[in-house]
């Protein structure tokens, strides 16, 4: 099960959870309508919590507020004319909206900064100043703003969620699921927020969180793909492996899976020993797209293959060579060619020739520990113990073969009687990777060696 959180990790640090999707969110969000017309929405003054206008500067307000309609430049220019630097901050609040109506943000900003300067309790300039800073992605300056407003008594959804979009940008994911919540409470059909809340609890780990989140959005939005997939990764991490192979097939009905999708969902089928399941998705994977490199789909043979389904791999390791074979590099056509050797080896077809393959493999190449051990079994199996030990003993020089080679040239040796011989192979085994089975075996050995002193 280890391996199926690992499968999740890998996928949503990719996908779902990246630093770019929070960018996308915060680029929708500038082009909601009702967004938009929020942001602008309200230049009058709200003289209890606002900075108070003289008659003057309310006259000036006044002249301004029909150009802002018809023709922003001239309302920029007049407004700026017209300001004093002791003036209320409400019209360097205007000035901001005018520039942001204008997409000027360096304009907006200084307007923004100047009015909280001058009145700091401005809580509308508070959250235009958030809004801006998180679209720029400074997003402590988006967080000091946001928090600042509602100190001073002003929250919004809207508010909130570019909060916990700012927060989930800077991994804060505790942060970002209290602020995702406040948003979602008062925005229970905003889909943006409820889907950040959804990732700010599954990098919690808070799997169950997720997955009920999960089921509104695809009852809501049943053919989007992301979301089946997103709650196929909660129900790995609730490890339940079938549910999520539930979600991955309805995401291949969908017609969207992806070669990530499919290769997946054969490991989810091989972690529950549906070997036949598991190679039909890992089939698919290719056919997806076939000119994938042939590193993934050989990974896959080669996990059937560890896991003792040598069938499902055999039919799945001739599919890749006949459609991977002639743009192979080399390390991957050595790999297919020992997969091959093994399986063949494995069921005692072609064991002759699969020798004959494997002396080829190691004159391209001396260092292929691979192919030296399999030389050392074949050679074993047919009884030639010097050969089999030879190439054990090559085997063995590797550092990532060694234990390996130490243990079969061991085991050779308890067949033919030399346990003196094996003990200080195995002994070495030990310490450089301890193991139960090979701390046993041992045991076993000493004690024959003993007992025929």
């Amino acid at each position: 099960m280890k391996n199926l959180i690992g499968i999740a990790c890998v996928v949503l640090s990719a996908a779902a959870f990246s630093s770019a999707q929070e960018k996308n969110d915060l680029e929708a969000l500038w082009k909601d309508p009702t967004f938009k017309r929020e942001f602008v929405a309200g230049y009058g003054v709200n003289s209890e919590i606002e900075p108070r206008v003289t008659p003057e500067e309310v006259k000036i307000l006044d002249k301004i507020r029909p150009l802002m309609a018809n023709d922003l430049p001239k309302a920029a220019e007049t407004l700026k004319k017209s300001m004093k630097p002791d003036g209320s901050a409400m019209l360097d609040f205007n000035l901001g909206g005018i520039c942001y109506q204008q997409e000027q943000w360096d304009g907006a900003l200084q307007a923004y900064r100047t009015a909280v300067g001058k009145f700091p309790a401005f809580r509308r300039a508070w959250k235009s100043l958030g809004m801006l800073y998180a679209r720029n992605e400074n997003f402590d300056a988006a967080i000091e703003a946001f928090t600042k407003m509602i100190q001073l008594g002003g929250a919004d959804a809207y508010s909130y969620g570019v909060l916990g979009l700012a927060y989930s940008s800077k991994q804060d994911f505790q942060a970002a699921e209290a602020a995702f919540r406040n948003a979602l409470l008062l925005q229970p059909e905003n889909t943006q927020w409820r889907l950040g809340l959804t990732r700010s609890v599954f990098k919690q780990q808070k799997y169950e969180d997720a997955a009920a989140l999960l089921d509104v959005l695809i009852e809501r939005f049943p053919d989007k793909a992301e979301f089946w997939v997103l709650q196929a990764h909660t129900f790995i991490g609730m490890k339940q492996p079938l549910k999520a192979a539930s979600n991955l097939e309805a995401v291949d009905l969908l017609g969207k899976a992806t070669v990530e999708n499919l290769q997946t969902l054969g490991d989810l089928y091989v972690s529950e020993s549906l070997m036949d399941l598991a190679e039909h998705a890992y089939l698919r994977a290719i056919e997806v797209d076939p000119k994938q490199p042939a590193a993934r789909p050989l990974r896959a043979a080669e996990f059937l293959t560890a896991r003792g389904a040598a069938p499902q791999a055999k039919r799945l390791a001739a599919r890749v060579r006949a459609a991977f074979e002639p743009s192979m590099d080399d390390a991957d056509r050595r790999k297919l060619l020992k997969l091959e050797v093994r399986l063949s080896m494995a069921d005692g077809s072609g064991d002759e020739a699969s020798a004959g393959v494997l002396e080829e493999i190691v004159k391209l190449d001396p260092l292929d520990g691979d192919a030296l051990l399999m030389l050392g079994q074949y050679h074993a199996r047919h009884d030639a113990p010097d050969r089999a030990i030879f190439y054990y003993e090559r085997a063995e020089s590797l550092e990532a073969f060694e234990v390996n080679a130490k243990v079969r040239h061991a085991q050779l040796l308890v067949g033919l009687g030399r346990y003196a011989d094996a003990i200080p192979l195995l002994r070495r085994a030990q310490e450089v990777k301890p193991r139960e089975d090979v701390a046993r075996y041992l045991e076993q050995v000493e004690r024959l060696a003993k007992s025929k002193r």
